[in-house]
């Protein structure tokens, strides 16, 4: 019987591993991009056409930080659900 319990706790720490997994790669593509768009700036710039730079500079390290930030977030809720996932697992056997 010990298996039967087991199973779902693992299903679900699974789940939400994948899910944590997929929305820190959905903040990591906007951080990318965000940069992507800052360097394309920086080479129009160095090569004659006008833009603003700092700007683009600017918002690409803000995505960075909240990014990082969620991510970091988004990791902790991971743990404590796992915790809270196994803690009920416990109490039904």
């Amino acid at each position: 019987m010990s298996n039967e319990s087991e199973k779902p706790k693992n299903v679900i720490e699974e789940i939400l591993d994948k899910l944590g997994a997929l929305v820190t790669a959905a903040f990591g593509l906007v951080a990318a991009l965000a940069w992507n768009e800052a360097i394309q700036t920086i080479f129009k710039e160095v090569f004659g056409t006008q833009q603003a730079i700092p700007l683009m500079i600017g918002y690409a390290t803000v995505v960075t930080v909240i990014a990082v930030v969620l991510t970091l977030v988004i990791a902790r809720a991971i743990t404590k659900a796992k915790q809270a996932s196994s803690k009920i697992g416990h109490h039904q056997n």
